[in-house]
């Protein structure tokens, strides 16, 4: 005898409950792909196209190079000549200094040969020498060869050079891509700078610097004037004035300029 259910007052005997239907496999992946989706934008998106990450800057496109070259020099040293002028002697005497403040290796003197002036720049030679070793230079850091003119239309000179750092950037003028209205290149769009742009700045950058050094390490702090220090300390402890006497005809007032 079946008992009566006492939640269902007829007293009918309910009728069986089906188990779920299983989703089809493309829902269950639609969803789980819904989800992990709707996961991922709790955490927001970042964009990694930062624009500081982007090589863009002129000095890396164009940087600046320190290597070793040449400094030099020519005499123009006629056949019937039988020494340096009072230019070439001032010359020569600047170059020597210029040497022991830059040079990284001895003086080469180059000789012509075979030349209409061969005998008169072989006899000026002698003084060449003298002027050098009077301005610092030992007699085994001064070398000397001869070479060969390449035309024959060109008078040939004494030359002199010796080596030293220099700095470098370029070359400049290559255009590899069009900077005009292109929209079949991928970077007119970008807004980014041409190629060329900055590679003279650097360029004329490195041809201004003094010592390529100082383009890698600072310089050391050269000594105080301590006699200058003295003099200053001195007159404040006695409370003078610090500072430099002009005359009155070198103070002019704004009001005076033009007239």
């Amino acid at each position: 005898m079946t008992r009566a259910d006492p939640t269902n007052p007829m007293g009918s005997r309910r009728p069986p409950r089906r188990a779920a239907a299983a989703a089809p496999p493309i829902l269950r992946a639609a969803a789980a792909l819904l989800l992990a989706t709707a996961l991922g934008g709790c955490f927001g998106s970042r964009d990694r196209d930062v624009t500081a990450s982007i090589p863009n800057d002129y000095r890396l496109r164009h940087p600046i190079a320190i290597q070793e070259g040449d400094q030099t020099t020519e005499l123009f040293i006629g056949a019937n000549r039988g020494g340096l002028t009072p230019n070439q002697r001032a010359l020569v005497t600047s170059f020597a200094r210029t040497w022991s403040r830059e040079a990284t290796g001895g003086i080469v003197i180059e000789l012509p040969a075979g030349t209409p002036n061969e005998r008169a720049a072989a006899d000026a030679l002698p003084e060449v020498q003298a002027i050098l070793q009077a301005g610092g230079l030992p007699p085994n850091a001064i070398y000397v060869q001869p070479y060969h003119p390449n035309g024959p239309n060109k008078i040939a000179t004494m030359r002199l050079r010796y080596p030293r750092m220099v700095a470098e950037a370029g070359p400049c003028g290559l255009w590899p891509d069009d900077i005009g209205p292109n929209y079949a290149n991928p970077g007119y769009m970008t807004n980014k700078p041409y190629h060329n742009f900055g590679c003279a700045t650097q360029r004329n950058l490195a041809a201004m610097v003094e010592d390529p050094h100082d383009l890698v390490q600072p310089r050391g702090e050269t000594p105080v004037p301590t006699w200058r220090r003295t003099v200053v300390l001195d007159k404040y402890r006695k409370g003078e004035a610090t500072g430099g006497t002009y005359p009155k005809e070198d103070k002019g007032k704004i009001s005076d300029v033009g007239k």
